[in-house]
């Protein structure tokens, strides 16, 4: 580290007198990290980054400190303006500081709106107060975030497979370079092998990726500590400012970092609940291809952070250890990454208000599925928003015989595109047809891999209180069109038989005893 002679310790020794402050301060308190110093005083934090040159960033002078200020307070604007509120200049002199006066600025600082840290994610996860709704709403929130930011200009290298392919081998060496590294060297060498076959056989899917404009101005650094429940609402904050290459990359690559961070948390149903979520309210489902070597990048990434710390000298013996303990886990997740499972393709059949979308969810979960809805891709595949409720009547519109030929050939696309990145599949519609589950059969079977029915039934009686019950939900269905489902449904013929499995939804479902089901009669169509 290389650090400028100013006298910022006393800056800071000063700042932590509260007449200073144009402000009521309830307490004071300072929080300093590797980069910055950050001064707690009750209502309000304000963050001063230190005048330090680390390589990778560098804050050494005061121009290039008030430069990332202005950055950090712009990226963090779009995601958490309730949070990021002003530059504050400091003048004055470290003795007596003066916050926007008109001397000379001799430092700036990040005004923020204080807030608890039990409030950020990872804490609320170590006080059992992590919750669905909350994956939920950051999925929304994500999704969101990243169909509205700046996408990469062509002429950039942002995004390119080369500058893709140049990151991953930076990790590798620079794990390789820390001492005490060659216990690992079994684990390395396979993770390398496995990324210069994978990056090979990307390369064609990286280039459409940044031509189809999936390479953008994303947060950047996305993990449960950076994630914040305030107000009852999801907040992202603490956006990368100091390197737009860490910053300007795939939208999955930003997913993917959360998503490793659950699981190293040993939460793999909070994480396909968000994957899942997210890929229904964004419809990058073909984006899964790539996605398992962001998966593998991002817990490289945190592998290469701890093999540094370990090899710190300023680092007590138990936080060396503690360090290549993480080290081990990171190297041990990456690798699991790249033996996925063997996928299959399960579909629902069942009418309206069966229970399709609540069994496919906890199943989606249990198994590490993606499911796609056709409620959704309906909806998406004509232009309508997922929330708005069409009343077309039955066989018009987005609901006539046409438009479900098309709606079931989406699905089948995007179910094959899915398979295609090793990911069992879930394809949550009513498949009342033959010819509708007999396509979905030939796609499994041309793929060899086990194929599934989930059949959901209940009463009429119930479907009919079940539907007159909903409120707020994706799918258009009323009592007409239940009553036209009931007198057209095709019931499963002979051939369909040995791949149902039957689920009366008005008992207790068990999904333990489904996914039994399912794994018998995988392995029972593996072995036809």
């Amino acid at each position: 580290m290389k650090t400028n002679d100013t006298p910022q310790p006393e800056l800071i020794k000063s700042l932590m007198q509260p007449d200073v402050f144009h402000h009521p301060v309830k307490t004071i308190q300072l929080i300093e990290t590797h980069i910055s110093w950050v001064i707690l005083t009750g209502d309000f934090a304000y963050k001063i980054k230190k005048p330090c040159n680390l390589g990778f960033l560098d804050f050494s002078t005061l121009q290039k400190r008030r430069f990332f200020c202005n950055e950090e307070l712009r990226l963090n604007k779009r995601l958490a303006a309730r949070i990021y509120l002003d530059i504050v200049k400091i003048t004055g002199d470290p003795k007596n500081p003066v916050l926007n006066g008109t001397g000379k600025t001799i430092e700036y600082a990040i005004k923020m709106l204080q807030f608890s840290q039990q409030t950020q994610l990872d804490n609320m996860l170590a006080d059992g107060k992590l919750e669905n709704k909350h994956i939920d709403a950051f999925a929304k929130l994500v999704a969101k975030f990243h169909q509205n930011i700046k996408i990469a200009e062509s002429a950039t290298n942002f995004g390119n497979p080369q500058h893709v392919n140049h990151a991953t081998q930076q990790i590798f060496m620079n794990i390789r370079a820390c001492p005490k590294m060659k216990q690992f060297s079994a684990q390395l060498i396979k993770l390398e092998l496995w990324h210069k076959s994978a990056f090979n056989t990307l390369t064609p899917l990286f280039e459409q990726r940044k031509h189809d404009g999936f390479i953008r101005e994303c947060h950047g650094d996305m993990h449960l500590r950076n994630l914040v429940w305030l107000n009852n609402e999801p907040i992202a904050f603490d956006c990368l400012e100091f390197d737009p290459d860490l910053r300007w990359i795939d939208t999955l690559s930003e997913v993917a970092f959360l998503v490793m961070d659950l699981h190293d948390r040993k939460l793999p149903q909070l994480a396909q609940r968000f994957l899942n979520l997210y890929l229904e309210q964004c419809g990058d489902y073909s984006g899964l291809q790539v996605f398992r070597f962001y998966l593998v990048y991002r817990a490289l990434v945190r592998a290469m952070v701890n093999a540094i710390r370990a090899a710190q000298s300023d680092v007590v013996e138990s936080e060396k250890h503690q360090a290549e303990n993480e080290l081990q886990s990171y190297l041990k997740l990456a690798l699991s990454y790249i033996n996925p499972t063997k996928p299959l393709l399960i579909i629902t059949r069942g009418l309206s208000a069966s229970g399709k979308s609540t069994l496919s969810q906890s199943l989606l979960e249990l198994i590490g599925a993606v499911r796609i809805r056709s409620d959704v891709e309906r909806k998406r595949l004509f232009g309508v928003n997922s929330d708005h409720t069409t009343k077309s009547d039955i066989n018009n519109g987005i609901y006539s015989a046409e438009a479900t030929v098309k709606t079931y050939a989406k699905l089948k696309s995007l179910a094959e595109s899915i398979l295609n990145a090793d990911y069992p599949v879930i394809i949550d519609a009513a498949f009342l047809k033959y010819a509708q589950r007999q396509s979905f059969q030939n796609l499994a079977h041309s793929n060899q891999i086990p194929f599934i029915i989930l059949e959901l039934t209940a009463s009429a009686g119930t479907l009919r209180q079940r539907i007159q019950a909903r409120t707020h939900d994706v799918s258009d269905a009323d009592t007409s069109i239940l009553e036209h489902q009931l007198a057209t449904t095709e019931p499963l013929r002979d051939d369909e038989l040995p791949y149902c499995i039957s689920i009366d939804t008005e008992k207790t479902v068990n999904l333990e005893k489904i996914n039994l089901e399912i794994m018998q009669k995988s392995n029972a169509d593996k072995e036809k």
